[in-house]
């Protein structure tokens, strides 16, 4: 007996459906999501953040990654696993970056977040320190050979104000830190989303920081770094993770209070909630420089970089031998556009 014509399509389209079904786990093994570390440049704290919510929702994932986020000890740290291949990818400073690659570290920038730079000198809101001038007679605490000690004399000298019109003392990180909390100093050398933080979490009380480049002093700070290996032989995959890295950024900008809230998720002990969300609004302040103040994050400009490579040379034990140019350090190829 003879099937009718509508019999034939609903007993092909029924094969077909079958085959797809057989089909898609072979498919699915095709495309696993690739597993891939951020190693961060320190332990938790504010300007983290955004990758978490970033991967809280699904933006990694949807790029086909299995994103691992793991704390960092320093950017040197950081900077030598990516380079040896253990970390996929850093989030660190990028000048201590341009430092090992220029010593012949197989390393490279694919962006910087933080186009501003967070260096600052602070202290508590009720001392009235508001502006550089206000520092003159006061006391600071800084950490010898750190890059903002190292910047610290430009930033007197753009402001006129002579080295022997502020009194230093010195320590480590915690030292400075007490030194400010106990009244042994007005005054210390930090950064916006850090020490701030820390400083308000541990005492109650407001900070006031004047940032450096207030006064025209800027580097580039934190980004992105991959080997440079990884660049040529998985070009895709650092192009999907920019683009859920740029949209990870863009949700933070958006709302610092749920970046943080999925920080805190993942990491109950990162911090204190209201502080961290201070911070995390003084690392979007970062973000931009008025040159790339309507470009998506991570797109900063030659010329930022370039102006920072002159810093390194003066002010950060940089060789100018092997300054190079800013395109040898930091490539924008693999962002998302605008």
């Amino acid at each position: 007996m003879k099937k009718s014509f509508p019999s034939l399509l609903t007993a092909t389209a029924g094969a077909l459906a079958l085959t797809l079904t057989l089909a898609a786990p072979a498919q699915a093994q095709t495309k696993a999501p690739e597993k891939v570390t951020l190693m961060l440049n320190w332990y938790l704290y504010s300007e983290h953040a955004p990758f978490f919510l970033g991967k809280e929702r699904g933006f990694y994932a949807e790029e086909g990654i299995d994103l691992d986020i793991q704390e960092g000890r320093g950017s040197a740290v950081t900077a030598q696993a990516v380079a040896a291949k253990s970390a996929t990818f850093g989030y660190i400073d990028v000048t201590t970056m341009i430092k090992a690659a220029a010593k012949g570290a197989p390393l490279k920038s694919t962006g910087v977040l933080f186009q501003v730079s967070p260096m600052s000198v602070m202290g508590f809101a009720d001392k009235n320190i508001r502006s550089p001038k206000d520092i003159i007679g006061k006391t600071v605490a800084t950490t010898p050979g750190d890059s903002m000690s190292q910047m610290w004399p430009l930033f007197l000298k753009v402001n006129n104000i002579q080295a022997d019109q502020v009194k230093i003392v010195s320590g480590d990180g915690q030292t400075k830190l007490n030194a400010v909390m106990n009244g042994q100093a007005d005054l210390l050398l930090g950064y916006v989303m850090d020490q701030a933080i820390k400083l308000q979490d541990a005492t109650g009380k407001q900070v006031y920081p004047i940032r450096f480049a207030d006064s025209g002093i800027n580097q580039i700070s934190s980004g992105i770094i991959a080997n440079k290996n990884l660049l040529t032989e998985n070009p895709d995959l650092v192009k999907r993770f920019m683009r859920a890295s740029t949209r990870a950024a863009e949700a933070a900008e958006k709302s610092p209070e749920a970046a943080v809230d999925a920080m805190l998720k993942a990491n109950p002990k990162a911090g204190v909630r209201d502080t961290l969300i201070v911070g995390m609004k003084q690392s979007v302040a970062l973000y931009h420089t008025k040159e790339t103040a309507n470009q998506r994050p991570f797109r900063v400009t030659m010329k930022n970089v370039s102006d920072s490579l002159d810093l390194l040379v003066q002010y950060g034990g940089m060789d100018a031998s092997t300054r190079g140019k800013p395109e040898d350090y930091v490539n924008l190829d693999f962002l998302p556009a605008n």
